[in-house]
């Protein structure tokens, strides 16, 4: 729980980050992605913000952020000094910000469906179980958190 009893994730954002401060993911992704929008419309109902978007592709910024290519997905971000990959969801990006783990940063290899960007009326609720891997700097992972 955050600061007053609000759960992380929920649109509420730690203490160390002011109302001026709130963390910016910058993201990569391909031109045509629609789950993308999804997955920033989801993030920024849970008080983070989006911006700059660049749509020409994510794999050379997946590659300079040190995240391999076999976690691959269809988009990554960088919010401070961490990458995201794929539809990790924004309780995740929280705790890592908040525990600040020596590491790259966060993948959700693939596109699960029932991740956030994967969860619309489209897939009629279907949940698919998923990890959230940290991705430590020499690109081994460990399951961060499992979902389902």
């Amino acid at each position: 729980m955050a600061a007053g009893g609000v759960a992380w994730g929920l649109g509420a954002w730690p203490g160390w980050v002011g109302a001026q401060q709130r963390p910016q993911v910058e993201i990569w992704k391909g031109p045509s992605c629609e789950c993308c929008h999804d997955w920033m419309a989801h993030l920024r109902r849970h008080g983070l913000d989006i911006g700059p978007v660049h749509d020409e592709g994510n794999t050379e910024a997946r590659q300079r952020l040190g995240i391999p290519l076999r976690l691959g997905s269809c988009h990554t971000g960088w919010v401070m000094g961490y990458a995201l990959e794929g539809h990790v969801p924004a309780e995740d990006v929280w705790r890592l910000l908040r525990e600040r783990p020596d590491a790259a940063g966060l993948a959700v290899p693939g596109m699960p469906v029932g991740s956030p960007g994967m969860d619309g009326a489209a897939y009629q609720g279907r949940r698919d179980p998923f990890a959230v891997l940290l991705v430590d700097r020499q690109g081994r992972t460990r399951v961060w958190r499992q979902v389902g």
